[in-house]
């Protein structure tokens, strides 16, 4: 079975001027794609804007309207959050774009999608748009998979730099949504404990591996194979969604991680341990070489597609965090066998 990719031009349309979150990033991930001979060998699949009703499930109808308004005067959400005129409708297509990949993934269309949006979502709250962010993308297609197709696991792995705090207080009493991040901390938005485990119903379906910086290959890969990986299986998803940030690539220019290019394709390997439905969304990622690296990983894990990706690194320059994963493993083994 083929491997998708979801794209519209109209997301280059969301103009943020000279910010980080910029349309380049996404035809720095085209160009690379097709340089290495993987954009031809995608199904490509054409988005249909979100409903308002289907952004509803996420957030309110006043906040909607809200976002329309600041985007028709061209103003911003917040003082990291500019909008433009077109922002509103890029937003539609961007949470329409992570539907339409959850529903050919649904139907055994394509066997994985990696959705190429922007704006990005993971930061969106109900109420309120933060840290480039408008619409939760991943929340939204969350919501769709249980309210169209009935699905009552679903984990969201979130590997962007910045903790989601939008789609964790999406699900915090939630116990059908299992929320999964890695994250520098402390770092915006100040959120994402290892305390913060959910709530009420939901309680134990959230869990935080805050880290510091510096942390590198070895040791995420040892967060996902020691922490997510039992923990995932345990839950037995079925469905997965990916908030692939970029942003803890060791190019980045707003975080101090020290992720390599070929560690995001060991970060696919171990989700696809975990289960076969996967759809994949762009949240952050500020250095066009090591965003577009990142995608080109991913992609060949996703697709098993023959790429030279290099040696993911290791040594004595990455931060030890033995001890940290031992206390999150022995804080966690109150909800789950790990």
């Amino acid at each position: 079975m083929s491997t998708g990719y979801v794209y519209h031009p109209i997301y280059l349309r969301h103009n943020t001027g000279t910010h980080p979150e910029r349309p380049e990033r996404l035809t720095a991930i085209l160009e690379l794609l097709k340089k290495k001979g993987i954009l031809d060998r995608l199904v490509k699949l054409d988005p249909s804007p979100a409903s308002i009703e289907m952004i509803e499930y996420n957030h309110d109808r006043s906040y909607i309207e809200h976002v329309r308004s600041v985007c028709e005067r061209e103003g911003a959400l917040d003082l990291d959050t500019p909008v433009s005129k077109d922002s509103f409708d890029a937003a539609r297509f961007a949470a329409g774009g992570l539907v339409t990949a959850v529903e050919e993934v649904m139907k055994e269309r394509v066997k994985g999608v990696f959705a190429l949006v922007r704006p990005p979502g993971h930061h969106a709250e109900r109420a309120r748009g933060m840290g480039f962010c408008l619409f939760n993308n991943v929340a939204i297609a969350a919501e769709h998979l249980k309210r169209a197709w009935g699905l009552k696991r679903i984990l969201i792995i979130d590997w962007d730099v910045h903790h989601g705090n939008g789609t964790q207080r999406s699900f915090y009493e939630d116990p059908t949504v299992l929320y999964f991040s890695t994250h520098q901390y402390p770092h915006y938005p100040g959120t994402g404990r290892i305390e913060d485990v959910g709530s009420g119903e939901g309680k134990g379906y959230t869990v935080n591996v805050p880290l510091p910086p510096g942390v590198g290959d070895r040791g995420y890969l040892k967060v996902m194979k020691e922490i997510l990986l039992p923990i995932a299986s345990d839950f037995n998803p079925e469905f997965i969604l990916i908030s692939s940030g970029s942003d803890i690539h060791e190019r980045d220019p707003l975080a101090g991680m020290r992720v390599t290019s070929p560690c995001f394709a060991r970060f696919v390997d171990i989700a696809k341990e975990i289960g076969e439905r996967i759809a994949i969304t762009l949240e952050g990622g500020y250095d066009l070489t090591g965003l577009s690296e990142s995608v080109l990983a991913i992609f060949s894990s996703l697709g098993g597609f023959e790429v030279d990706l290099g040696e993911i690194s290791g040594g004595d320059k990455e931060r030890d965090i033995s001890e940290l994963i031992s206390d999150i493993k022995s804080f966690q083994r109150t909800y789950w066998r790990i």
